[in-house]
């Protein structure tokens, strides 16, 4: 189906009567339409943010991210910064419980940090920093650092796709690259495995021994006060489904409406439409740099020229003028990192036919290209069909996956050939938050085998964020980012497929909804 077709049939769909879905006759039960399934419950196994904003219910963090993106004290009272900043001590609130009952621990906590640090992009920078991490007592937690790290606080209160969650020491010694099989945390509500349905729901229940900091509500920092009894995760993979259950009251809140349908629902007086992430959703293009073809860097310079972002966030968007999208290098259009240096082959026109002998001269040689595509999330389906497309005016031998994301998630954790059920590009999105700097920017990496799915090697941007690391005024950390762009147009760990911001749409009787990415702390239902 093409993109006209499955509009003309989404909008229908939306018209007809809602399916029998059971209302919540509790004010306090809250329904949300996840943007996919939570496929994977470990917080920093995957960095799909369905299993983000999962993570943000059921585990706390010891910094919160506050509306301006500044570390707040969340579950530590405060810190000392000592030895000329090599030295960091930090003191957890009196109080906290795991949902099992459980007092937490400093101890919980350094092992949580040492798990979350072996995967996370900031996370990783934080430990190869820190000659000793440990807890002399029972709510004291000591960085020995080997040079000062003033980026501590914003590294353990990012709200990212790898959240660095505070959980109970006998889950946080699972090997990293392991799954933990159970989600036990502190936070504001606890998951209720028992209740979920693969692919169709999740239940979240009200943690009651949660303590709330004081202070004023700001995202993840200050009081994360649970006043609902109940979260339920309600998976609906049908855009116009979704549309119509928010119009009906079969649900409260859908988190990714499909843009098309946005009009529908501007017209409705009991729905609120409206952008809470500020810093956008930037599109890309995950390239596999362990296989062939993409292993070869003069091949990825051809695909990164060739994709047009464009045609990718005009799939996205439709002709809906309400939602910005524009073009984007490799740090977000109105991020601090941001520049035009070296773009200008990400926005020069697309000659199909040059490119495509610039694909054989690049040593392109009809390599199978196994194309994972995520259908059950239009905003990344929208995106794969346009690569797609790309990929066959050049002449690739294309090999098109389409499957639900919860599988895609699953697949690319693979480093096998092709052959071996391997895999060689997907579209993904991260928020423009995580990929402000070079610090926080995870698909920004060029560690090989440490980095994310794609594995990219780059030596010379791993240096140039070390840099970037140690340099504290604003101006010679925007000079190296440009740096650290112009190199990555070389290297293309990845390709950039543009920004765009997404709204969401929930019914007006839901208050106290905070700006950022979803997190059911202060809520209210009317």
């Amino acid at each position: 189906m093409d993109r006209r077709q499955f509009l003309k049939a989404s909008t229908a769909a939306a018209l007809l009567p809602v399916p029998h879905i059971a209302r919540a006759q509790d004010a306090k039960v809250l329904r949300f339409v996840p943007y996919s399934d939570v496929a994977i419950i470990d917080p920093i196994w995957t960095t799909g943010y369905s299993t983000r904003t999962h993570a943000l219910l059921v585990w706390d963090t010891l910094y919160g991210l506050d509306e301006t993106l500044q570390p707040q004290p969340q579950m530590v009272e405060g810190h000392v910064v000592e030895d000329d900043g090599k030295r960091w001590t930090l003191t957890l609130r009196p109080g906290l419980v795991f949902h099992d009952g459980s007092k937490v621990l400093a101890r919980d906590a350094v092992a949580s940090i040492k798990r979350w640090g072996a995967r996370d992009a900031f996370g990783q920078s934080l430990m190869a920093a820190t000659e000793e991490l440990s807890a002399p007592d029972d709510r004291t937690i000591v960085f020995r650092l080997k040079a000062p790290f003033p980026n501590l606080p914003m590294a353990l209160a990012r709200p990212s796709a790898l959240v660095a969650a505070i959980m109970p020491e006998r889950l946080a010694a699972t090997d990293p690259f392991k799954q933990i099989p159970e989600a036990i945390g502190s936070g504001p509500f606890r998951y209720v495995k028992e209740e979920r349905v693969p692919g169709a729901r999740h239940v979240y229940a009200r943690h009651e021994g949660y303590v709330p900091r004081s202070g004023t509500p700001s995202f993840t920092a200050g009081p994360r006060t649970p006043y609902l009894d109940r979260v339920e995760f309600q998976v609906m993979p049908d855009p116009a489904t979704a549309i119509s259950a928010l119009q009906t009251g079969a649900v409260d809140w859908v988190e990714q409406p499909l843009i098309d349908l946005l009009p529908v629902l501007r017209k409705d007086p009991n729905i609120v439409v409206e952008v809470k992430d500020p810093t956008g959703m930037a599109g890309q293009l995950r390239l596999n740099h362990l296989q062939a073809p993409f292993n070869n860097p003069a091949i990825r310079r051809v695909i990164l020229k060739a994709l047009d972002q464009q045609a990718c966030m005009d799939a996205v968007c439709g002709g809906d003028p309400e939602v910005r999208r524009t073009a984007m290098g490799f740090f977000p259009t109105g991020s601090a990192m941001a520049s035009e240096a070296g773009i200008a082959p990400l926005k020069a026109p697309k000659d199909y036919d040059a490119l495509k002998r610039e694909l054989v001269a690049a040593g392109y040689k009809g390599e199978k290209i196994v194309f994972l595509s995520g259908q059950d999330v239009p905003r990344i389906s929208q995106v794969a069909e346009v690569a797609a497309d790309m990929l066959r005016k050049l002449g690739a031998n294309l090999d098109f996956v389409a499957a639900d994301w919860g599988t895609v998630l699953q697949r690319i954790t693979s480093r096998q050939p092709v052959e071996a059920g391997g895999w060689s590009c997907y579209v993904t999105y991260w928020s423009g938050m995580d990929l402000g700097s070079p610090a926080t920017s995870s698909p920004l990496r060029g560690n090989g085998e440490r980095a994310g799915p794609g594995w990219p090697t780059s030596p010379e941007i791993e240096a140039l964020r070390a840099k970037w690391l140690t340099t504290a005024d604003l101006a010679g950390q925007k000079a190296i980012a440009e740096q650290i762009q112009v190199q990555a147009m070389q290297d293309v760990p990845y390709v950039p497929a543009g920004q765009y911001f997404q709204p969401v749409a929930y019914r007006k009787g839901l208050t106290g909804m905070l700006a950022g990415v979803p997190v059911f702390s202060n809520l209210k239902k009317g």
